[in-house]
């Protein structure tokens, strides 16, 4: 990725109410979002406590967190999530 690209870090971490039953349409809406070209990484913490993944190719911060509010971790009320822009180097 260049440097002059915005890149956004959507932090995920487990409420204590986590339902597993959401991983696998967490990882179809991640899919969904690879297609679109706008997944740049993702992954789980080695503790599993949650995970992280960056978005890419996204106009602005308002952009980034409507698309995460569309998260089946948000929606499903199973974690909370937090979107940072990221300034890389």
């Amino acid at each position: 990725m260049e440097n002059n690209v915005k890149l956004y870090l959507v932090m995920a971490l487990r409420k204590p109410t986590f339902d597993a039953g959401v991983i696998e349409p967490h990882r179809a809406f991640l899919d969904a979002l690879r297609a679109q070209g706008r997944l740049h990484l993702t992954g789980g913490f080695g503790d599993g406590s949650g995970g992280a993944y960056v978005l890419c190719n996204v106009d602005d911060l308002a952009q980034a967190r409507a698309i995460v509010a569309t998260d089946p971790l948000v929606l499903q009320d199973c974690s909370d999530l937090t979107v940072h822009e990221w300034n890389t180097r």
